[in-house]
């Protein structure tokens, strides 16, 4: 049941895209290296621009973390407004608080645009109190997105009852901008509508070098090499190779469980608006349905070391407190993602040469952050104007102790999960 590299959203994925290996020479004007979010958003976007486009992706697209995701679209960043503008000042973060509200409506934008089939749901997200203390955080988080224009709507525990069908919380934020899709077909529906316009994708095609020579860059790959003006590096947490331009993050591990499809007795009592979801717990938990009916339920920690046993056996436990009629529902998969995280929570531009940018950490945020991110650092690039991007770039980026702090999020992620929710 435990399968960490083949998701559940692999499966049930009703998107596809031709991305053959790459065999021959290209010379283009955008080369992009990954095939998530960041990277199908900017070859969707330089190509409608008119630009030659040349994507590269070592797996398969959307293999990493945004095949891996919850599919939540929300707005924003896990960030409230004061700490953003706290960390990258006034102007640039109101700014990309600006940006990231609008981000739900861009995905659901191309969504619709191009037919992309990943089961689009823009019924709003609930951030659930799973404690008084985490009610008001909530609060100062109302207060602080109302004062930016955000809708959000605090509800109560009754309310929050009756749009979860859940009694374990003390209330939740409502934001109606918000939604669910299916986070893989999300991501190679971008691709195909990318290769529609004109793009080369091609999976199957790690970028083992990368070198600048003269006036462009050069791609080499097992099959071919790649010429090009420009570069977007979109890797994130899943970079191989090409140490020089390896991006700087703290690694924290996700994890979900899906359930078989509910009946439908079942489903009605549980989330009748389809809202996607997730608590206050600083160990945090998700959960949402899919179009099928399944129970997707998640939390931090990674199901390929020795804490596998800790968190399934807690998701269990855990889908019990919140739903005790789910609590003999067979599970159907359980799979893991890693997640990009920096230490001031907010996503990284950074320049890695001429013409060359890269973005990482979006720290648990990827869809609408990287659909926006990609596709303006590719207008970025085409214009030749850095102002156009949603951050100022950075020559570089660097995180202390990665390891350690790895190691400390997945021991207390375990050990949360061994104690939490026992009966």
């Amino acid at each position: 049941m435990n399968d960490p590299e083949h998701a559940l959203w692999r499966t049930t994925c009703a998107e596809a895209v031709t991305a053959p290996p790459l065999t021959a020479d290209a010379t283009v004007d955008l080369a992009v290296i990954g095939g998530g979010y960041t990277g199908c958003s900017a070859a969707l976007a330089a190509a409608r621009a008119g630009a030659s486009v040349c994507l590269l992706e070592a797996q398969e697209i959307g293999y990493g973390g945004s095949g891996r995701n919850v599919g939540l679209v929300n707005a924003g960043l896990w960030l409230p407004p004061v700490d953003i503008r706290a960390h990258i000042g006034t102007e640039v973060g109101d700014r990309l608080i600006d940006l990231l509200a609008k981000a739900p409506s861009d995905v659901f934008s191309l969504i619709e645009e191009h037919g992309i089939a990943c089961e689009p749901v823009r019924n709003g997200t609930l951030h659930c109190a799973h404690s008084a203390s985490g009610l008001k955080d909530l609060q100062k988080r109302h207060e602080q997105l109302r004062v930016v224009g955000a809708p959000v709507e605090l509800v109560s525990a009754d309310q929050a009852f009756e749009r979860t069908g859940s009694a374990a919380f003390h209330g939740a934020l409502f934001d109606p901008r918000a939604g669910t899709i299916q986070p893989l077909a999300y991501a190679v529906g971008l691709a195909r509508a990318a290769s529609q316009v004109g793009a080369q994708i091609h999976a199957q095609s790690p970028v083992q070098a990368m070198q600048h020579q003269g006036s462009q860059w050069v791609l080499t790959t097992p099959g071919g090499k790649v010429r090009a003006k420009s570069v977007i590096q979109a890797t994130n947490a899943y970079h191989l190779a090409l140490p020089d331009t390896a991006p700087a993050y703290v690694p924290v591990y996700y994890f979900q469980y899906a359930t078989t499809p509910l009946s439908h007795n079942l489903r009605a009592s549980i989330l009748p608006q389809e809202e996607g979801c997730w608590d206050t717990g600083l160990v945090m938990t998700s959960f949402r349905l899919d179009q099928a009916g399944r129970m997707i339920i998640g939390g931090m920690g990674d199901l390929g070391n020795a804490g596998q046993g800790a968190h399934s056996g807690w998701v269990r436990r855990k889908l019990a407190e919140l739903y005790p009629q789910l609590a003999d529902q067979p599970f159907e998969q359980g799979w893991h993602g890693r997640i990009a995280m920096t230490s001031d929570h907010i996503p990284k531009i950074t320049q890695i040469g001429p013409n060359a940018l890269a973005a990482h950490g979006y720290s648990g945020r990827g869809i609408g952050p990287g659909t926006v991110f990609g596709r303006m650092m590719a207008e970025s690039l085409l214009a030749d104007d850095l102002s156009l991007l949603p951050v100022p770039a950075v020559s570089e980026h660097h995180e202390s102790w990665t390891r350690v702090r790895r190691a400390f999020f997945e021991s207390g992620a375990a050990l949360t999960h061994l104690i939490k929710a026992r009966f």
